[in-house]
């Protein structure tokens, strides 16, 4: 039978339930009702592309349990695809939401397609990065068609969310100029559209040339995530007015899009200092409509290169707490280097760490079962009940098994002066 839909805002406008959204509500505590209305509104993307068959669609927004994404991918000095996707795997294994390829080196369309292929989570690129590896042209040299090409390619490969910073217009320029930054632009794509735009003198193609992208997103079922081109890389440049004119263009684009059925994630900072984390939340929720808000970090200091994943994790808690829908994780290798499996897992680990306090923190309806099931264990003394609810049973299994107890009840912390274990018997 014919689909009656484009995408799947479409479908919810038009009442039909379709197997994605199904598989969203076997996940999540919101209703049927709810959960078609806010997709309607754009409060609410579920990324699913047509061609991405093995996906185990996800929900990302308002009502929703926060999600985190894993960041990987080759560059040209560490080029190897197989332990990218043993990284893939471990976002599996640790139950990331969503996996974004960065790779900007190689046979990047042959690991895209595999990862499509093998993983059933939502898949994420950026086209901008790889319009410049497919070609091999210099960045001024690159047309309007080879830019449009590689959506169109990313597209029929079945990713299901794409980041487009769309938002960094020429108007953009002029306030970042007049505005002057202590680390100017840091965003990769970013700061590709803009040495484009300075070299040819043109506007950002993504801007004036939006309808041609939502054509190709829709003919897909393919969620922009609306990228934040002048997201500040530097505390002193958090909430400046670079940032949140981008921001405007992104909350205007975000309406053009709906128009057309397309689905929306708006990108946030960034480097924000952690009593301006709310502030940025509610201004992005304000300017955007509310589209599901999609954030790195955000790093709430400068200073901690080798443990940028909990300096992350601290930001991203307070701004999923304030209404962030998403979170990219943020390895220990962050500024430093290409990470490795364990900064992947330091890095999923703590992410869904901040993801979870950020659930609890908005009374989301389930969130804190979990907490009473180990807060039970423990009561009890039941160690193994403890692992079971532990984020990561293997780590807490280890730590225990390296360090044994005179008695099997207590741990080497307190032995006899356990607290628990006085108590217990007189309450």
């Amino acid at each position: 039978m014919k689909e009656m839909y484009t995408t799947q805002m479409d479908a919810a406008r038009k009442g039909i339930l379709t197997l994605q959204m199904e598989q969203v509500l076997a996940k999540e505590s919101i209703s049927k009702l709810d959960l078609m209305e806010r997709l309607a509104l754009g409060q609410i993307a579920v990324p699913a592309n047509k061609n991405h068959h093995c996906l185990r669609a996800a929900g990302v927004g308002r009502g929703l349990s926060t999600k985190i994404n894993v960041n990987l991918g080759v560059s040209k000095d560490v080029c190897s695809f197989d332990a990218e996707m043993n990284k893939a795997k471990l976002a599996l294994e640790y139950k990331a939401d969503a996996v974004m390829d960065l790779s900007v080196s190689g046979d990047t369309r042959g690991f895209r397609k595999r990862l499509v292929r093998e993983m059933p989570v939502m898949i994420g690129t950026v086209p901008i990065y790889d319009t410049l590896t497919r070609t091999g042209k210099p960045t001024e040299a690159i047309t309007l068609d080879d830019w449009f090409e590689t959506v169109r390619i990313h597209a029929e490969d079945g990713i299901d969310f794409i980041t487009i910073h769309a938002g960094l217009t020429r108007k953009c320029v002029t306030s970042l100029r007049t505005n002057p930054r202590l680390c100017g632009i840091v965003s990769r794509g970013g700061a590709i559209l803009f040495e484009w735009m300075e070299k040819t003198g043109n506007e950002n193609p993504f801007y004036a040339h939006f309808d041609r992208l939502l054509e190709i997103c829709e003919a897909n079922d393919v969620c922009i995530s609306l990228g934040d081109g002048l997201r500040p890389g530097a505390i002193k440049d958090s909430t400046d007015a670079p940032q949140i004119e981008e921001l405007i263009t992104l909350g205007e684009l975000t309406r053009l899009a709906w128009e057309s059925n397309v689905q929306v994630m708006i990108e946030g900072p960034g480097h924000v200092p952690l009593h301006e984390v709310e502030m940025n939340m509610k201004l992005q929720k304000k300017l955007c409509h509310n589209a599901p808000f999609y954030v790195l970090g955000p790093l709430v200091t400068d200073i901690t290169p080798g443990y940028d994943h909990i300096t992350s994790a601290i930001g991203g808690a307070v701004a999923a707490m304030h209404g962030a829908d998403f979170l990219c994780y943020v390895t220990p290798a962050e500024h430093l280097r290409l990470p490795s499996a364990e900064d992947v897992k330091e890095g999923i680990m703590a992410s869904k760490i901040a993801a979870h306090a950020g659930d609890l923190a908005k009374g989301l309806k389930g969130a804190d079962e979990v907490d009473h099931k180990m807060s039970q264990a423990r009561g009890a003394l039941d160690w193994d009940g403890q692992f079971e609810s532990a984020i990561d049973p293997e780590k807490a299994r280890a730590y225990r098994e390296s360090s044994q107890p005179s008695k099997s009840d207590v741990c080497t912390m307190c032995g006899d002066f356990c607290a628990v274990k006085r108590v217990g018997a007189l309450l």
